[in-house]
């Protein structure tokens, strides 16, 4: 039988804590104090522990320095109240997770249902090293260029504890299996895993698929509907393109990650939320919080930890291993294998990936339908950006003073001109999803339309 230990000095909480615990099928034991907790720990090793900050001996975290670290059980830290700083403190902790009072008896049970012992996520991160340095593989990414290694340790900080994450890098280079690795390490890989592209949904529909809505509550709800944060229940929401948000989402969505409710439209009670977020942008957060894109609140909360994924071209070292790894996948699903010829594999690494992974995924495909034999030959790749740096391109003129938002526009139109008009290879070119660039000249096209009509009458 699992046991826990509960270190709560209020015996009336003690109690109920151990209680509920209990029918979880733990055995417990609780204390007060510091000191009664460390003799508690020598004398029956916990799988988890019930840990409240504030102790009348000294600060819950103090229990950590006493044990040489944290202990080969799961840590839930017990607080008056869910902040940012209370996140941070998880994560430094190394807690699994936390919980505030008074304690919602569901919400400890979901806790408690996901628990796991730090020497088994142990166990997981030494089998994925393994396999990184066997095949180049970790999770769900490939790769063994020193910058995907300092993401690979990353993840396996922040995977045991609860806080959110910002992934931030380029369009195409993966932030989607960043977030499903840490999801599949993480206490809740039972649970769903739901992606969410925030720039591909209707600002008119976002908050109806975000939080649900009640039938009825507007025309043409027949039905109540589940949004993305029951439908994640106990699981990973990774929202993509957060600054593709619209700005009043932002404000009810930094609510719910604060109160741990939400409200469906149209309904009268709020709804429990018990999800972890993990974001992903492919703008500069900082930039985007400076361009109004990006609430500064909501910035914070989700930034407890941020992983930076590196583009294409800073790791060609591991082009091999990628094509390698893609062709084969694709061999699988066709049905047959074809190999890269020595000057095909040559050529890849002589070119620049404005798209990343996602455009040399489309590279290899194309390639492996067009090879008319077993192997792809350099002749059958085709490049939707040109085979030369852009540094070779037109040079774009900008004022000294001119806003981010202002080079970003005089960016994005010198580009689609330099392609003639061509959106995809435009989207590609500046390492950017091709919805997000038709959200953007959308947005030129307003300002224009506006500007026009406040003129001269």
């Amino acid at each position: 039988m699992p046991h826990a230990l509960i270190v709560e000095d209020d015996p009336n909480s003690a109690e109920m804590l151990a209680t509920l615990v209990q029918a979880e099928g733990f055995s417990t034991a609780t204390t007060g104090h510091l000191r009664d907790a460390r003799e508690q720990i020598l004398l029956q090793e916990p799988d988890v522990v019930l840990l409240d900050l504030m102790l009348p001996d000294g600060n819950g975290m103090d229990l950590f320095g006493a044990m040489g670290g944290p202990p080969n059980a799961a840590v839930i830290l017990i607080t008056g109240h869910a902040s940012l700083d209370t996140s941070i403190q998880a994560l430094r902790l190394g807690a699994a997770d936390y919980i505030t009072k008074p304690v919602n008896p569901r919400h400890l049970k979901s806790v408690l249902s996901r628990i796991h012992r730090p020497a088994d996520l142990k166990a997981e991160i030494a089998d994925l090293r393994e396999q990184l340095e066997r095949i180049g593989r970790f999770g769900h990414l490939w790769g063994r260029a020193p910058p995907m290694r300092r993401v690979y340790d990353q993840i396996a900080r922040v995977a045991g504890t609860s806080v959110s994450v910002l992934v931030t890098g380029p369009s195409g280079a993966g932030k989607e299996l960043v977030a499903q690795t840490i999801h599949d390490l993480s206490q809740r890989r039972r649970e769903p895993f739901l992606p969410v592209n925030c720039a591909a949904v209707s600002p008119q529909l976002i908050e109806s698929e975000m939080f649900g809505h009640e039938k009825g509550s507007f025309t043409g709800a027949s039905r109540q509907h589940r949004g993305y944060f029951e439908r994640a229940h106990g699981g990973t929401l990774f929202l993509d393109e957060i600054t593709e948000m619209p700005l009043e989402l932002q404000v009810k969505l930094l609510r719910t990650l604060e109160s741990g409710a939400f409200l469906r439209v149209g309904a009268d009670g709020p709804v429990e939320s018990d999800v972890r977020i993990i974001a992903a942008t492919n703008r500069n957060p900082v930039e985007a919080v400076a361009s109004g894109k990006l609430r500064e609140d909501l910035f914070y909360r989700l930034n407890v930890f941020q992983i930076q994924l590196p583009a294409l071209r800073d790791r060609l070292e591991d082009i091999d291993l990628l094509a390698a790894h893609l062709v084969d996948d694709i061999g699988r699903r066709e049905g047959h294998s074809r190999r890269l010829s020595a000057c095909a594999q040559e050529r890849l690494k002589h070119y620049h990936w404005p798209g990343n992974v996602r455009e040399l995924r489309n590279v290899i495909q194309r390639a492996f339908i067009m090879a008319e034999g077993a192997t792809i030959e350099s002749a059958d790749f085709f490049f939707d950006a040109a085979d030369a740096p852009l540094a070779e391109g037109p040079v774009l003129s900008v004022r000294v003073g001119a806003s981010i938002a202002e080079v970003e526009r005089l960016l994005i139109i010198a580009t689609l001109e330099h392609c003639g008009g061509h959106k995809e290879k435009t989207a590609e070119v500046l390492g950017v999803s091709l919805k997000t660039l038709y959200n953007r000249l959308r947005e030129y096209g307003r300002a224009a339309s506006s500007a026009e009509s406040m003129g001269p009458r």
